[in-house]
């Protein structure tokens, strides 16, 4: 049993807005155990879209579409979903009163427009969607199930939390658990991963695949289990196994950042930090501040538009003594020979470090990447400080 998600809009596949919406149903589908096999995007035109449910209910148990239930010309869906399934659509008269009830409780007056929310597929399941003016709805066809509902991210996450996710739990007797642990990598590149962890990712319960960011690896370790405590068995062995073969090159799991990694380091000891850089558009400084991790070990961050030293641990040592902070960390990223390139300078009382290097990736992203690798130099250096204690 699986399901598989479609988005509806042609503004997504202009690339007007990012599809946040099959990321997020993903995620709660996990906390069912209903595993998820095609994510999918079809503009508004109707003949897609017809063909893009058919195609969802030949080969899932349980189509999801996102968009096109609202009161515009281009709103299709529910006229998509009543040809894929053969039936007609008819008015409720029932969610007509509630979008009405609903304007007149905001203070607005409805537009003749809005009563085509309230038609749905024939003998389908209406769905109350207290929180928007578009009612979404449920058809079931031969044993599978489609389930429509708004684009509107607030809508369609408040939906499937009261909704949808209750009703697969019934209609499938589903009683299990999908659970993933992220290990979060920096300082090597992911083939390098790979070789180390190769043999975990041919494991089928749990599962182990890995995901390259710019700077940082990604190791997710997926459990399929009947309660969470099971996943939770499952997930352990694998994950030690990991951070037994990585060492600290693991500076984090979920949602922890390697700014918060080394922040919280930094708060640990007692030590400040402070950072100066360059042709970084400040990505640097803007990952510290807005940590929630040890945010008292970060002083300033200083942004220039050219480096004012091209020896870089000096231009990190003066720049922490005008902050008075125990690290100074520079990074600059500049344009030589039509290449781009990256320092970082490092001083402390105890370390002095310089290096450049190429980059070699698309420009835009050597902002992530650069912040992430001076980073990376300066979590090295605690963890060697560290041990030197």
């Amino acid at each position: 049993m699986h399901a598989e998600i479609i988005t509806i809009g042609s503004e997504i596949l202009l690339g007007e807005i990012v599809d946040t919406n099959s990321g997020a149903i993903a995620k709660k589908l996990q906390t069912i155990g209903m595993p998820l096999f095609y994510t999918s995007t079809v503009g508004d035109n109707l003949e897609r879209m017809v063909a893009a449910i058919r195609q969802g209910l030949a080969r899932s148990d349980v189509v999801i579409t996102t968009g096109g239930v609202g009161p515009t010309v281009d709103d299709l869906t529910r006229e998509a979903v009543a040809q894929a399934v053969g039936k007609p659509l008819v008015f409720d008269d029932g969610l007509l009163a509630q979008i009405e009830q609903r304007f007149k409780r905001w203070g607005r007056t409805m537009t003749d427009n809005n009563r085509q929310q309230a038609f749905r597929p024939e003998g389908s399941l209406a769905i109350e969607n207290p929180v928007g003016t578009a009612p979404c709805f449920i058809v079931e066809q031969d044993g599978r199930v489609v389930i429509s509902l708004p684009g509107v991210p607030r809508e369609m996450d408040y939906l499937m939390d009261h909704s949808v996710l209750p009703f697969l739990r019934q209609r499938f007797k589903l009683t299990g658990i999908i659970k993933s642990r992220a290990l979060k990598v920096s300082g090597v590149g992911e083939s390098q991963v790979d070789a180390q962890v190769g043999d975990l990712e041919r494991l089928e319960n749990p599962t182990v695949g890995l995901n390259a960011h710019s700077g940082i690896v990604v190791i997710r370790i997926t459990a399929t289990a009947s309660n969470e405590d099971e996943a939770d068995g499952l997930i352990a062995p694998i994950e030690a196994s990991v951070r037994e073969r990585l060492g600290n090159l693991v500076f984090g799991s979920d949602g922890e950042t390697l700014e918060g990694s080394v922040l919280a380091e930094l708060s640990l000891r007692g030590e400040t930090l402070t950072v100066v850089e360059s042709g970084t558009g400040g990505r640097l400084a803007c990952k510290l501040s807005l940590s929630e991790q040890g945010k008292a070990g970060f002083v300033v961050g200083k942004i220039t538009t050219q480096a004012e030293s091209t020896d870089l641990v000096e231009l990190a040592r003066l720049t922490a003594a005008q902050a008075q902070a125990d690290w100074g960390l520079a990074c600059v990223v500049e344009e030589s020979g039509g290449e781009i390139q990256l320092g970082v300078g490092l001083w402390n009382a105890d370390i002095r470090q310089q290096w450049r290097r190429g980059f070699g990736g698309h420009p835009a992203l050597v902002l992530e990447w650069s912040a992430n690798v001076a980073l990376d130099t300066l979590k090295r250096a605690l963890s060697a400080t560290n041990q030197k204690k």
